[in-house]
């Protein structure tokens, strides 16, 4: 089993809250562990260009409280191809970096895989997004505090459209993933969810209006995932098709990535990042750290980032019916 003495670090992607804390963790458990650590600065991007320091258990104190990511982050097109990667590849070996933590969502994480694969990386992901879209973990980092931010909205939101007596379209994100949208939604007692799992035959606008509108109800708050013009489609076909009604947008954009993790995000970033170490130690490679009824599990990146994450179809239920 091959020792590794050094890693390195980096956020790629979205910033979600608890990178922080899973920097903090990954640093400390591998200078316990005798690692030296490493840390990237903007990513994939920053391990082509050398923004490379090394990290001491000083350099990320006073660091589990903070949203965003002291590494910072940040798209990476040059990364995506294979000349980019081979840079990339170059400056590892040039600071003596033999593995890397990568610390985001499915797109951070497939360029993980690639490196591996092209030059045999020994790489530990750790699933760093709020849309809770990553195969193979019950949650992800970020998505308990994300959840948080937008039922705090909503309920704020609540306030004014019953003053009004308006439906309000609330725009979250989750393009391809309605995580956040349904469980919003049932947290917030909203009437209805409009995500991306539920596209059937069925028009979910037209199915939320039969149901979701009665003459003892005159507001209404529908979640709506940000994907094929997300609120503000919905919001138009209301005023074109249903015009007797009142209707109102809030989109609540990267108001959902900041703020201080919650506990929840704060333990577990940091379970997950002593994991990556421990995972490192057993002669572990390639694999994302998950968590599966409160374990820690090891998933083949690769089967991470390719399978897509099913909602539980329980959830569309139990909204349907709480909102009737």
């Amino acid at each position: 089993m091959r020792t590794i003495n050094s890693i390195g670090i980096l956020t790629s992607g979205g910033d979600s809250p608890g990178m922080n804390a899973a920097i903090r963790a990954v640093t400390r458990s591998a200078i316990y562990s005798g690692m030296k650590v490493f840390g990237i600065y903007r990513g994939w991007e920053g391990l082509i260009n050398g923004e490379i320091k090394e990290l001491t258990t000083e350099s990320v104190s006073n660091t589990i409280q903070r949203g965003g990511t002291i590494l910072k982050t940040a798209r990476s097109e040059a990364f995506r191809t294979v000349e980019g990667r081979q840079k990339a590849y170059d400056t590892m070996c040039r600071f003596g970096i033999e593995a890397l933590v990568v610390i985001g969502g499915n797109g951070s994480l497939s360029g993980a895989v690639e490196l591996a694969r092209e030059f045999d990386v020994p790489v530990i992901g750790l699933p760093g997004t709020i849309d809770n879209d990553l195969y193979g973990t019950d949650s992800t980092i970020g998505y308990d505090t994300a959840l948080n931010t937008i039922v705090e909205c909503v309920d704020k939101i609540r306030d004014t459209a019953t003053s009004h007596d308006r439906i309000f379209f609330v725009e979250v994100m989750g393009r391809d993933a309605g995580f956040l949208a349904q469980n919003s939604a049932i947290a917030a007692g909203a009437e209805a969810a409009i995500i991306p799992e539920d596209e059937t035959h069925i028009d979910q606008l037209a199915s939320f209006i039969e149901r979701g509108i009665r003459k003892s109800k005159n507001s209404s708050i529908v979640i709506v995932s940000e994907k094929d013009g997300g609120a503000m489609h919905y919001a138009e076909r209301v005023r074109k098709e249903y015009p007797q009604y009142n209707v109102r947008v809030s989109i609540l954009g990267h108001l959902q990535r900041g703020g201080k993790p919650t506990a929840y995000d704060r333990i577990l970033a940091s379970r997950m990042g002593v994991a990556a170490i421990e995972a490192f130690n057993e002669g572990q490679r390639n694999v994302m750290i998950g968590i599966k009824d409160d374990k820690i599990v090891y998933v083949p990146i690769a089967r991470a980032v390719k399978i897509n994450r099913p909602i539980e179809k329980e959830l569309i239920s139990v909204l349907s019916i709480l909102s009737t």
